[in-house]
């Protein structure tokens, strides 16, 4: 949980894309990865990116148009949840020749991708890869997921924030309980671990989740703690 606070806190600091830049490669180093990269494109197809890849690779990557058939990017346009790249479809030759191409260049053969949807139709995609067998990989996301997706929603408003395109819309205050709710969950509590701290039945911690989610506009529960965390509307 400290070294989330500390992520936090640097990109609070941010103010300019390239600073966004820099937090990319210490967020790299900090969670001990091969290469991540975080790019958003607005409802008028304006685009920005932050990444660890080589120059080469990024720059091949768009001659060849590779988004067209990167089962990453395609996948993650039709699904809402955080995607494991081995779930993913890499079956057709034209995939496996990508991914080859991806591995001569560095790009480790693990991957977790999470979808992000911002307003007015923005979408960003933030995919962090390493080099490591199937265990590994299974430790390394089952004991880091929680740290990362709550990361790339912090990601994704301070990018909006710099480009004037900010989330920043609650105006409904969260009660008390929905408060706690979303404290404790940002400490990586389960919700049976929070409604036994908080004395209520499960049932009853589902509808504060859900009515902080509705307050903030979140789409999802980790959207709601990280809106909540960057608004200042909790302190873990």
């Amino acid at each position: 949980m400290n070294r989330l606070v500390d992520m936090q806190e640097m990109l609070s600091q941010a103010t300019t894309l390239d600073e966004v830049q820099d937090f990319i490669i210490d967020l790299r180093a900090t969670y001990d990865l091969e290469h991540l990269v975080y790019h958003s494109v607005n409802s008028t197809g304006g685009q920005y990116a932050a990444l660890t890849y080589d120059s080469d690779w990024v720059a091949r990557y768009i001659c060849e148009d590779y988004a067209r058939i990167d089962p990453v990017v395609q996948g993650c346009y039709r699904l809402f949840h955080p995607i494991d790249w081995k779930a993913l479809d890499w079956t057709s030759k034209a995939t496996r020749a990508f991914l080859g191409e991806a591995a001569d260049a560095g790009v480790g053969n693990q991957g977790f991708s999470v979808p992000i949807r911002g307003p007015s139709g923005q979408f960003a995609l933030f995919s962090i890869n390493h080099k490591c067998n199937d265990d590994t990989w299974a430790r390394y996301t089952g004991e880091r997921a929680s740290d990362l997706l709550l990361i790339s929603h912090y990601l994704n408003e301070k990018a909006l924030q710099i480009d004037g395109a900010s989330t920043r819309a609650p105006t409904r205050s969260l009660s008390p309980r929905e408060k706690d709710t979303l404290t404790l969950l940002a400490t990586g509590a389960s919700r049976a671990n929070i409604a036994e701290t908080l004395q209520i039945s499960e049932s009853t911690l589902r509808v504060y989740i859900e009515g902080a989610r509705l307050k903030l506009g979140a789409s999802n529960t980790t959207h709601a703690v990280a809106v909540a965390l960057s608004h200042g509307l909790i302190v873990v």
